[in-house]
């Protein structure tokens, strides 16, 4: 069993029935009371990230988590099909809710980390840069710069996302998957 010294970054850990990854932990100290543990912890199964305080009784057992390198064949219906990379007959899927924010970033052939825990493959980990053709993007007008030189694009997994005034239909351009911003332009149509 874990205390809430044992809590840092990246550390996995079951509370109730669910595995949570530990974001951030900070220590407080309030006065002449006792100590508490600030966290922001994500819920693995759901993607759901929570805040939550936890005293120096709470205990903690260390969730055993295992990762599997696959790649998504395709959507259909809001189930995502994937297969394990170099077993292709090791097939599963999993629904937009269970993937959570992290769905409109999925494109075919993408390569992801399966997250398995009780033998169950219960959600995945995208790569936090990820390459995208840019199919959409609003003509750039001269002088626009109220919004700070920025405008709204879709790319080819759907998602839409705020890009510089430069960027253009067919560019290709780099995106980060945990913030959904912008990274920077790949190649020029």
């Amino acid at each position: 069993m874990l205390s809430i010294n044992d809590l840092q970054n990246g550390i996995v850990v079951k509370i109730g029935s669910d595995p949570y990854l530990v974001m951030s932990v900070r220590h407080l100290h309030v006065g002449r009371g006792s100590s508490s543990v600030q966290t922001r912890i994500k819920n693995l199964r759901t993607g759901q990230v929570l805040e939550r305080n936890f005293k120096p009784s709470d205990e903690f057992e260390e969730a055993e988590i295992g990762k599997m390198k696959s790649r998504l064949l395709y959507e259909s219906r809001g189930m995502y099909w994937l297969d394990e990379i170099g077993n292709p007959k090791n097939r599963f899927s999993l629904t937009t809710e269970e993937i959570g924010d992290g769905a409109q970033f999925l494109k075919p052939n993408l390569e992801v980390q399966a997250i398995k825990f009780d033998d169950k493959i219960i959600n995945i980990e995208l790569p936090i840069k990820v390459d995208y053709k840019v199919v959409e993007a609003p003509p750039t007008v001269r002088g626009n710069t109220a919004q700070g030189g920025t405008k709204t694009v879709v790319i080819e997994s759907g998602a839409k996302i705020s890009a510089p005034l430069f960027i253009n239909e067919g560019d290709i351009i780099r995106v980060n998957t945990q913030t959904g911003e912008y990274a920077e332009r790949i190649e020029k149509f």
